[in-house]
């Protein structure tokens, strides 16, 4: 048995030996000391959901999970014995981390619950074996000497880097913490880790080297003395190579991308090793050749539209973890000491300006890195921890960046990084700026405004310039080009300079150009080159300029001092009751006289004198013929039509009593003159004998006889019966039989004679 606060490779144990029940005293760990069970390899579950797969997996993944159940449940020798001298359970782990679907591998989607289950119990257990495997002391009984324990883990290859990467990639999402202590002990107490890191980032690299080359890139880095190869020119590219083979090669990009920034994510410390053989240089290239490259044959190609779908989130990912894995390298290798204020923060901040100045040869890297983590912010933070930074390259390696913009074609959705950084910057950086215009072709203040437009046009408005033009830059950046100008002109007036910002679209290194050599065109050619600059249009008060129904009224406050305000209450007027309100019939009596106006209605305008014109007024062109002949006034449609017109009637609110009995006797006394009666309603007989005559004629037309008329009622009993009577009797009796139910009693002998009735 173990004894109390001895390590694991000091202790001894004694066990029995031999048929005849003796004793042997072996060292804890020994290979005869290890139990005899066969550890599976693991075998990914089937893509394709056909039953009998699943059931063998479920079986495989059974046998599997119980036995790393029965490891975990060993004490800490016989675990350690299993772990060290066991190579079906080393087998077992590899095959685990090696053949397990990824999360963007289309293979990770499990078929059916009991395969998912299975996973995750897997999954579990692979992962609480590793984690144990990685503690060297368990507690206080249970421990290995740290230096056996590194010994132990290296020697027999327990773990290696890439054993390590994968554990990040598989394990990091919800077991970050988790991971880095694990991972920390490990390359704490085996520092060889580190070496081994190192040496992995070539094959990392040789890694990039590959990629390139099956996409028929030729890499900058390749050594030009070797010669090509005979049919290096017949290499396939992304737009050329099999369907199966640009997908596997976009998945194990994106496997590849992912697993670096798991692993730096999780052990920030190991980004100090990455940061040899210039490993972000060959990043960024990779990135701007391989990139864009895969994207236009996942947008070109055709391809099945889920297949291309798929293909598309693998490089759209893969973009962002690069862009990532850089970010995480300059974060934790330069800015992170830059804010803790380490000893080395010169070289730091120099280092971190070395790197952004070489991102600047690879454009589309360098756009989509400001996308995600904008440049201008780090500079921002550079300048407040570093005073003495040299302002002309910052304001060089910004201009460099939105240079990156303008070159891949993208548009910002934030504002520009050179303009936000003029603000720390100062007025010192417009030196600067002609500087970087000179040692960058293409980039200057022209490009910055570009962008600048393209940002701001979302959130802001074309506004008016100072001299009443639409201006399409902000009211900071025309100073800006303003006092650019005249520090190069300081003879020219701020009026002419902005008439001819305006003419030329607000391009400043244009103006300059045609300024020094004589080429402006002649209408400002023409101008005075000292003009000021026009006095700012005073904007109207709002109050003053508005309009509103209810100007120059007896409450527009706005234009009176003063308003009475006994006519102005709330509720009910004080000293009023309500049924004086009531009782106020005022406005009837001013609409009253409103409508009475209306009660005369002129049909002819009398005339009494002939002679009324002025014979000395009269003139012998004008055609009088019509002046006092009312034609068509008088024109009679009907009887009585237009001269018999009904008086006008006043409304029945508005009458007084007396008036409107009066009214009522007019309307009585016009109702009987002018109404004639109108007989409509006709008689329903006449009706009938109108309808009963058309019947009949139509029934002669279509050669229609009437059935004969029955005489079976005949007369009253006991004076006799016609003979047409005793005729129609005769035969009812005889045809009665044909219908109804008249006939029972035959067909009741009929079915008896045929044996359907026992008799």
């Amino acid at each position: 048995m173990a004894c109390a606060k001895v390590p694991l490779d000091e202790l001894h144990v004694t066990e029995p030996s031999g048929p005849q029940g003796g004793e042997r005293t072996l060292p804890a760990l020994h290979p005869d000391r290890k139990e005899e069970r066969f550890f599976l390899p693991y075998k990914p579950p089937p893509k394709d959901g056909i039953p009998a797969l699943v059931e063998e997996f479920l079986e495989l993944a059974q046998f599997i999970s119980e036995d790393l159940e029965w490891l975990l449940a060993l004490p800490h020798d016989k675990f350690w014995c299993q772990v060290v001298f066991d190579e079906s359970l080393q087998r077992c782990l590899d095959s685990y981390l090696k053949h397990t679907p990824r999360g963007l591998d289309p293979s990770g989607l499990s078929s059916t619950p009991a395969v998912a289950n299975m996973q995750r119990n897997i999954h579990r257990s692979v992962f609480m074996v590793f984690l144990r495997m990685a503690t060297h002391k368990e507690s206080k009984e249970n421990f290995i000497t740290p230096a056996v324990f590194a010994e132990i883990i290296y020697n027999n290859y327990l773990f290696d880097i890439p054993k390590i990467l994968d554990l990040c990639v598989l394990f990091g999402k919800g077991n970050s913490k988790l991971l880095h202590k694990m991972i920390e002990n490990i390359f704490t107490q085996q520092p060889s880790y580190y070496g081994d890191l190192i040496e992995t980032i070539p094959a990392i690299i040789q890694v990039f080297d590959t990629v390139l080359e099956k996409c028929g890139i030729q890499s900058e880095d390749a050594d030009a003395s070797q010669p090509l190869k005979l049919n290096a020119n017949r290499c396939l590219t992304s737009m050329s190579m099999q369907e199966e083979d640009l997908t596997e090669l976009v998945l194990y990009i994106c496997d590849t991308c992912t697993t670096i920034h798991s692993f730096l994510d999780i052990f920030p410390e190991a980004c100090s090793s990455f940061k040899q053989h210039n490993f972000l240089y060959r990043l960024s290239s990779f990135y701007a050749m391989v990139i864009p490259d895969l994207e236009k044959a996942a947008r070109k190609r055709n391809f099945n539209k889920s297949l291309q779908a798929d293909m598309w989130r693998q490089v759209s990912h893969s973009s962002k973890k690069l862009v990532e894995i850089a970010h995480l390298l300059l974060h934790h290798t330069c800015l992170q000491p830059i804010l803790e204020g380490s000893e080395n923060m010169p070289s730091c901040v120099e280092e971190l300006l070395q790197t952004f100045t070489a991102f600047l040869q690879e454009k589309r890297f360098l756009a989509d890195y400001d996308e995600q983590f904008p440049i201008a912010d780090d500079v921002s933070l550079l300048q407040q921890a570093f005073p003495h930074l040299d302002e002309t390259r910052t304001a060089y390696l910004l201009q460099g960046v939105e240079s990156a913009w303008e070159s891949v074609g993208k548009k910002r959705s934030f504002p520009s990084a050179f303009s936000s950084a003029n603000h720390s910057v100062g007025a010192r950086s417009k030196s600067g700026r002609d500087t970087s215009a000179s040692m960058e072709e293409g980039a200057g203040i022209a490009g910055v405004r570009e962008e600048m437009r393209g940002a701001e046009a979302t959130t802001e408005t074309p506004h008016k310039g100072d001299n009443g033009a639409a201006s399409t830059v902000s009211a900071g950046e025309l100073e800006s080009l303003l006092c650019h100008i005249r520090d190069l002109f300081p003879d020219f007036g701020e009026g002419f300079i902005l008439a001819c910002l305006e003419e030329y679209g607000y391009n400043s290194e244009l103006l300059i150009n045609n300024i020094l050599e004589d080429n402006l065109p002649p209408s400002l050619d023409k101008l005075d080159r000292g003009m000021a600059r026009p006095v700012k249009k005073e904007v109207p008060d709002v109050l003053s300029s508005r309009s509103n129904v209810f100007d120059d009224d007896e409450f527009d406050v706005f234009n009176r001092d003063r308003l009475d305000m006994s006519r102005v209450w709330k509720g009910r007027r004080q000293g009023e009751s309500a049924r004086a309100t009531l009782n106020d019939k005022q406005h009837i009596d001013e609409q009253r006289e409103r409508y009475q106006a209306y009660e005369t209605v002129v049909d002819e305008i009398p005339i009494a004198d002939h002679n009324a014109f002025d014979l000395d007024d009269y003139d012998d062109e004008y055609d009088d013929t019509y002046d006092i002949n009312q034609i068509g006034a008088n024109d009679l449609d009907e009887e009585d039509e237009l001269l018999s017109r009904r008086p006008f009637t006043t409304p029945q609110v508005l009458r007084t009593v007396k008036r409107a009995e009066e009214v009522q006797e007019e309307e009585e006394e016009y109702k009987d003159e002018s109404v004639k009666r109108d007989h409509f309603i006709q008689d329903p007989a006449v009706l009938r004998e109108r309808a009963e005559a058309r019947r009949a004629a139509m029934q002669s037309r279509k050669g229609y006889r009437p059935p004969p008329q029955n005489h079976v009622a005949g007369g009253p009993k006991g004076q006799g019966q016609s003979q047409d009577t005793v005729t129609d009797r005769r035969k009812k009796e005889a045809y009665k039989s044909r219908g109804a139910n008249h006939n029972r009693r035959t067909m009741a002998d009929r079915k008896r004679n045929k044996g359907m009735i026992p008799s």
